[in-house]
């Protein structure tokens, strides 16, 4: 089965076929290294827990920058409709991967509230080895979804780092879409939610392993 796209700056016409080709090779890769990342972020954790030496100096460091990465999702979360509408409205006028963004500052906030520098490598070398392949499989996946929509709104916004200047004018939506703005209801159907609870239970267990340590001496 083809699903053809006409690009309203072109007279072009953008099929994906979805028995096979490019975008099976797309979604393969995708899951690949989806799958990848969970599995080894347990040892991940297990390693950054063993090496931190958090503080409560440090750990409110890190809650604060922790919370600006929630708050960059959470934006984010509010304006995506995942393969229905190419998201360019709220901090997607600013960055093309405004939720991997927010990601890195909560991994930030963890590499610093870890307080350890062994421990903040691993984490950096984490995020920077499984993030950036999930980027470029991702937005191989917009390309082939969206195809010359995509392709315009990419050459306007960056790719990772926010514009900080005037926000990019927003794309044009897709025939049929809308200009959608920030939605909780969208927030709760993108599960963004469980980042939060993710966040919360990852602090709690660090602070556990910072009375373990004051305790013990370990």
């Amino acid at each position: 089965m083809r699903h053809c796209r006409t690009s309203s700056v072109k007279l072009d016409t953008f099929c994906v076929s979805s028995g096979g080709g490019k975008a099976d090779f797309v979604s393969k890769t995708g899951n690949f290294w989806a799958r990848f990342r969970v599995r080894a972020g347990y040892p991940v954790a297990a390693i950054y827990l063993a090496l931190a030496a958090p503080t409560l100096r440090w750990m409110a460091i890190g809650a604060v920058v922790a919370a600006f990465g929630l708050i960059t999702r959470a934006a984010a979360a509010g304006h995506l409709r995942k393969d229905q509408q190419l998201a360019t409205t709220g901090p997607y006028s600013r960055t093309r991967n405004p939720l991997y963004f927010g990601s890195a500052l909560l991994a930030a906030g963890f590499i610093l509230a870890g307080h350890s520098l062994w421990a903040g490598a691993l984490v950096a070398s984490y995020f920077a080895v499984f993030y950036y392949a999930a980027i470029r499989t991702e937005e191989a996946h917009l390309r082939a979804h969206f195809g010359f929509e995509f392709e315009a709104y990419a050459a306007r916004v960056p790719p990772f780092f926010p514009s900080l200047g005037t926000a990019e004018k927003e794309a044009a939506p897709a025939k049929g879409g809308i200009s959608a703005p920030f939605s909780w209801a969208q927030y709760r159907r993108n599960r963004e939610y469980q980042a939060l609870i993710g966040t919360l239970a990852g602090l709690g267990v660090l602070w556990l392993r910072m009375w373990i340590r004051s305790r013990f001496g370990y």
